[in-house]
């Protein structure tokens, strides 16, 4: 039984079902990261657990005690608004120790909390200030440091980075994964950026209209996403997905595709069961990172294939170089090395790793297990 348990879950208001059966078990000491597109239910699933809306079915458990109806004050947890939610007329310290002293924490423990929570944060300096003269990032952590003097069984993030510039997010994200590894907390945290979701989680759960689309490690949902869903949405740029059919050529199953020019061309599949989809449609599944240059290509790889196909446009990025070209009818990202010697308007030489590529049933959109 996991520290933390959600079982079928679901959420309706009136006859409009938001969230349907949510079976998710949280292991102690875990990372959680839901993510997914604005109106998905990951913050209705989040105020759920937080006890700040009411469940319509199914169960909600945290250390083998159901929280069904429980008050959230009772459920013994933390959250970390996207708003910081701090009081104006109150200082740092006072906003820390706010929810202790209401609590009836003595003042001798409320602050030894404070000291070893600000000291922790890097805030010792802050304590006697008002949120008012405090930036966006240090209000954060106030927000982050009211969470953690009450040490609670689980912290519930609501997308807290989202107010911070894109440097500051960096910076936070950084510290958010530092103070998790030291303190080995229980988080659940939401996010609609699937790059927070990567960096900082132990397990992903991506969300869709109500669904959990898939829950797994971050490896997991990058490298063997469940559907064209989570393919497209985890991951910057995108996994490439385009129309291709399945040709057995030498006893092998193969892509097959049109280039820019219009040629079919065939790409030898490292997945054999792909076999039994001969002259079947499917969805080609390739991340940008997977099409580069030979030399770019990855050399622990079994199976690069040669591409021979007209270049659209190069977007130089620093440490990268995106080429946009047309492959299966779509315009497709590569990801080559920031000297690659890529040309708009003239064919090159592509290395595609197809060891990394996907199939999708083009019916279902659900990924062709091996």
């Amino acid at each position: 039984m996991g520290f933390l348990e959600i079982r079928n879950a679901t959420k309706s208001y009136g006859n409009v079902k938001v969230l349907h059966q949510v079976d998710i078990s949280v292991e102690e000491g875990e990372f959680l990261v839901l993510v997914g597109p604005s109106g998905c239910g990951k913050s209705t699933l989040l105020n759920m657990i937080a006890g700040l809306e009411g469940i319509s079915s199914g169960e909600i458990a945290i250390k083998g005690r159901v929280m069904n109806g429980v008050h959230p004050s009772k459920r013994n947890i933390a959250m970390v608004f996207q708003s910081y939610a701090l009081y104006p007329n109150m200082t740092v310290g006072q906003n820390m120790t706010f929810g202790l002293e209401m609590h009836g924490v003595p003042k001798a423990e409320r602050d030894k909390a404070l000291r070893d929570v600000g000291k922790l944060l890097q805030i010792e300096n802050l304590l006697d200030r008002k949120p008012g003269q405090l930036s966006g990032g240090q209000r954060q952590r106030v927000a982050m440091g009211r969470a953690l003097v009450r040490n609670p069984d689980v912290f519930l993030f609501d997308e807290p980075l989202s107010n911070l510039d894109a440097k500051l997010r960096v910076d936070m994200r950084t510290e958010i994964k530092k103070l998790h590894e030291k303190l080995k907390t229980t988080i659940v945290y939401v996010t609609h950026d699937q790059i927070e979701a990567m960096t900082l989680s132990t397990r992903i759960a991506v969300m869709y209209q109500g669904y959990v689309q898939q829950l797994g490690t971050p490896k997991e949902i990058y490298d063997t996403p469940a559907n064209v869903y989570v393919a497209t949405f985890m991951g910057s740029p995108a996994m490439n997905v385009l129309p291709s059919r399945v040709v057995v050529k030498d006893g092998l199953p193969h892509a097959q595709i049109t280039d820019a020019k219009g040629a079919e061309q065939l790409l030898k599949f490292s997945q054999p069961n792909l076999s039994d989809w001969d002259g079947r449609d499917i969805l080609l599944g390739i991340r940008p990172e997977s099409i580069t240059d030979p030399d770019g290509a990855d050399r622990n790889s079994r199976n690069i294939v040669p591409l021979r196909n007209l270049v659209g446009i190069t977007e130089p990025a620093g440490a990268d170089t995106f080429v946009a070209m047309s492959l299966g009818g779509k315009d497709i990202i590569a990801r080559m090395r920031a000297d690659a010697n890529v040309v708009s308007g003239q064919d090159f030489d592509f290395a595609i790793n197809m060891e990394k590529a996907v199939a999708f049933d083009p019916k279902t959109e659900e990924r062709i297990k091996p």
